[in-house]
């Protein structure tokens, strides 16, 4: 089974910041690391590994530091590790991210039975670029995977998470599924792994190399874009009633609220 594993790097904070003319993130200074939810896809991809001997790829696009995570990857059990970094790709959107993904996959003929992805990035918190993606590749694409059932090489059979239920889906080979934490639970790499993680070469992709339009990608290739960014302002002007006053506190709570209609006081 060939298992690809799609990997983004995103800020080890909360202290992000956005651009406000651009609309995207100023990445600059921040620590990186693994999006939290692709650690569990990748989880999952070493799982398969150890009970299907998997050959595990995994493919990310960003700026050159996403090296770092790959590197990770790599020590953690991933095979091959594949990234595209282009000035060209700065600024785009879920659609022009999943297209040059999609490019990256044709042009450089990577194989797969499995795409694995996180249902979101935390710096994003979209949840499309894995069903994009899917779409492109025109393969059977399930979201919100909650446990991973079974495997027989041609078809899977998973566990679908929905408001109030489960589904159990089986799907034929090849398809792309967006995990929830609860199908695996990451583990640490080891010293071993890390050792040989810096042996291992990372395959670096330009535009050029992936012959990609400059208008199919980065902000003139995003059909959507964030246009304005602010900072939502909470104001109360509050009374406090302590002491001796509590009880005209709860006199006015009470007025209020019969103030509403369909009120239940009485």
């Amino acid at each position: 089974m060939k298992v690809l594993v799609l990997i983004k790097q995103v800020p080890d904070t909360d202290r992000v910041k956005i651009d406000p003319l651009t609309g995207t993130m100023i990445r600059e200074g921040l620590d990186v690391v693994i999006n939290p939810l692709d650690l569990h896809a990748l989880e999952l991809a070493i799982q398969l590994k150890e009970t299907h001997r998997a050959h595990i790829t995994v493919l990310s696009m960003g700026p050159m530091s996403t090296e770092i995570v790959l590197r990770d990857a790599l020590a953690l059990g991933a095979d091959r590790a594949i990234l595209l970094s282009d000035p060209s790709f700065a600024g785009s959107d879920t659609w022009a991210t999943s297209y040059t993904l999609c490019k990256a996959i044709e042009k450089l003929k990577i194989e797969y039975d499995l795409v694995l992805c996180g249902e979101k990035a935390t710096d994003g918190e979209t949840g499309q670029v894995g069903v994009e993606l899917g779409v492109l590749l025109n393969i059977p694409v399930l979201t919100y995977v909650s446990k991973f059932l079974s495997s027989d090489g041609e078809y899977i059979v998973v566990q679908r998470a929905t408001e109030d239920a489960y589904e159990t889906w089986k799907v034929k080979l090849p398809a792309l599924i967006a995990v929830l934490r609860s199908v695996s639970e990451p583990r640490l790499p080891t010293l071993s792994g890390k050792k040989e993680a810096l042996s291992k070469r990372i395959e670096i992709y330009t535009a050029k190399d992936l012959e990609i339009p400059s208008d199919q990608t980065g902000l003139k290739g995003s059909p959507t874009r964030v246009v304005k960014v602010y900072n939502t302002k909470l104001s109360r002007n509050c009374k406090v009633y302590a002491g001796k006053e509590l009880n005209e506190g709860i006199k006015k709570v009470v007025e209020i609220l019969k103030e509403y209609k369909g009120s239940v006081v009485r």
